[in-house]
């Protein structure tokens, strides 16, 4: 339990208060709070975190605020940007969204009795005094650029406005709002327990865990956890159970144990940027309490083989804010029972669509995020969407990739819920790529001046019949479990295939030139970023690949050992051995005329021989998994 007032601590300092006097005067107030930290975000999506006694803050504040600190960008992931040789990298403080104190729930201070706090502020990355260079950075710019170019289409092509409820003109517009927000999915468990397999796979087919009541220490740390995060006034939705897990244990001293539980917290949406930072300090309160329940969190999208993963659907919405101050949404239709959309949100919906082979390097950049993505586990893998049977009739399509997300009797509520981001993507720049290929559809769209029926028509073209817009030989709209309705063989030639590995996606910058010329558009990701973030991606992918994944999977094989003894065994337990042992040297073992597939790869990737490594991992992968399945039988075989 909380055996202090959380009701004494600070918890958020919003913009308005800002200035360095009123700063002064809250940090005053509140003793517990004695480190500042600037907070920027580079590349690879990693926070910085440079902690400064508040007494030293309070000291030279107003040139810290102005000027920020340094830090050696060669410490940071900003390659090509900076490195040994040119390492100069400032913090600069962003003055405009909330600043959250972070708590050290283990460090108690005696003297005030609270937690001791760290003042965290949102920075943006400068190398040389002049580039901006973090993925904070690229969120803004995508932001500013979407709003000028919306403003300047909507003016030029004013039909549009014959389907948008609440607005005649963008004369009648002050402002637009993109608002965004995230889902996190986790898992905790106890440490040094170890999830069965099968068991977590038939409590995911019996649905035994989901939504259920949470018991012993995971209820306390999630009950903890919701009262925190709305003191950071996140508005917390809800906490719940989700679909991973089994049954705990209670130990002789009444407490659980084994415990392994998927869980699914969510909050209210706000501005794009905002929505980033939030999420990052989420992340930073689930992970702290629950530690301090003696319970591991993962963020990983994969942690658990054959059960489900870990997502982080992201939602993306826009609304104009009035000059009289009322909120208008873009997307919803001027009547929400005669169509889907607006010409704005269709067009923003087929940006997403025509573009997202671009924007999935960015969403899924990661061994662990590929492999989520997989059919049968509630994860996309078609470039697809639903809008609903009808118009009347919403969307509970869980297969797509971008689902609509509407509500006849509330404008306000349509937005898209993209499915593919996981709790390790990097939110800054999910929300960037994805704002910008919205410009791109919007755009598109309202040069065509097409109707919303017109624009349906087009997002539910069948293969091979030519668009405005999308591309020919492509569909984009089903509202069937794309799973099921379709073969394999279908969905890949419908809706695109899959990448399946990190080098997979990363190509996808090389075969869609005219694709990535969407994210240089107002120099929002000039090529030297998009570099960066590409060679970041794809060094993160060769060093896990050589140096972790490769020697774990060793381990695994070494782990396969024969289990049946001269006297307890039989022609099958044989059997099933010779077919393990015989993959086991496939994989891992090298002989004097035959490498395994193991050490192929790390050459393969020491030669920078990429192709040739993407398909070895895939065969490994392939490989293992049938040895795990072989194992498995011939354990159970044994008495």
């Amino acid at each position: 339990m909380l055996d202090f007032d959380i009701d004494k601590m600070l918890f958020t300092i919003p913009p308005e208060s800002h200035d360095c006097r009123e700063v002064r005067r809250i940090l005053e107030e509140h003793p517990e709070v004695e480190f500042v930290s600037f907070v920027g975000i580079d590349m690879g999506g990693h926070d910085t975190d440079e902690k400064i006694p508040v007494r030293a803050f309070l000291e030279d504040m107003e040139k810290l605020l102005e000027h920020g600190v340094q830090t050696d960008g060669s410490s940071v992931a900003l390659p090509m940007i900076a490195d040994l040789g040119n390492a100069k990298v400032d913090i600069i403080p962003d003055k405009t969204v909330n600043w959250y104190v972070d708590y050290n729930y283990r460090n108690v201070c005696a003297k005030y009795g609270l937690p001791v706090g760290t003042l965290r502020i949102p920075s943006f990355l400068v190398h040389n005094e002049t580039f901006e260079c973090g993925s904070r950075s690229i969120l803004r710019n995508a932001l500013r650029y979407m709003k000028e170019e919306l403003r300047r289409e909507l003016r030029e092509h004013p039909y549009v406005f014959r389907y948008i409820e609440g607005a005649d003109s963008v004369d009648d517009i002050d402002d637009f709002v993109v608002t965004s927000a995230t889902e996190l999915e986790f898992w905790v468990r106890t440490p040094d327990d170890k999830g069965d397999r099968e068991q977590l796979f038939i409590a995911q087919t019996l649905k035994e865990q989901y939504w259920k009541r949470t018991y012993g220490e995971v209820r306390t740390a999630l009950e903890e956890t919701l009262l925190i995060l709305d003191k950071y006034g996140f508005g917390v939705e809800m906490g719940h159970k989700e679909v991973g897990g089994v049954k705990a244990r209670m130990n002789n001293g009444g407490h659980y144990n084994h415990v392994m539980e998927q869980l699914e917290i969510d909050w209210k949406y706000t501005d794009a940027i905002q929505a980033a930072d939030n999420e990052n300090q989420v992340k930073y309160v689930v992970r702290d309490i629950f530690t301090r329940h003696g319970l591991d969190v993962t963020f990983m999208a994969k942690p658990f083989e054959g059960v489900a993963g870990s997502g982080e659907h992201t939602h993306i919405g826009l609304a104009a804010r009035r000059k009289d101050g009322k909120l208008i949404s873009l997307f919803a239709p001027r009547n929400m029972k005669e169509d889907f959309m607006s010409p704005v949100g269709f067009g923003a919906l087929m940006g997403i669509l025509k573009n997202y082979e671009v924007i999935n390097p960015f969403i899924s950049s990661s061994n662990d995020s590929l492999n989520r993505l997989k059919p049968g586990y509630e994860a996309p893998v078609c470039i697809v969407t639903s809008l609903g049977k009808a118009v009347d009739k919403p969307s509970r399509n869980r297969t797509v990739l971008v689902g609509l997300i509407r509500d006849v009797h509330n404008p306000m509520a349509t937005r898209f819920e993209l499915r593919a981001p996981n709790p390790k993507s990097n939110t800054y720049l999910v929300l960037a790529t994805s704002y910008m290929a919205v410009m791109d559809g919007v755009k598109a769209v309202l040069e065509a001046e097409r109707t919303p029926k017109e624009l349906e028509a087009s997002l539910s073209k069948k293969y091979g019949e030519e668009d405005f817009y999308l591309e020919k030989d492509r569909e984009y709209r089903s509202e069937e479990d794309v799973f099921e309705y379709y073969t394999e063989e279908e969905r890949e030639k419908l809706f695109g295939r899959a990448p399946a590995t990190v080098w997979e996606n990363l190509e996808a910058f090389d075969r869609y030139p005219e694709k990535i010329e969407v994210f240089n558009r107002g120099n929002v990701l000039p090529n030297i970023l998009f570099e960066s973030y590409r060679e970041q991606t794809l060094s993160q992918w060769k060093l896990e690949l050589h140096d972790r994944l490769i020697p774990n999977t060793m381990g695994f094989i070494r782990s396969c050992r024969k289990r049946h003894t001269d006297e307890d065994f039989s022609d099958y337990d044989i059997k099933n051995w010779l077919e393990i042992d015989k993959i086991r040297h496939e994989i891992a073992k090298d002989t004097i005329t035959d490498k395994s597939l193991l050490t192929q790869a790390k050459e393969a990737l020491d030669a920078r021989q990429y192709d040739r490594a993407s398909a070895l991992q895939l065969e490994i992968k392939r490989r293992v998994e049938e040895l795990t399945a072989l194992y498995t039988r011939y354990k159970k075989n044994l008495l």
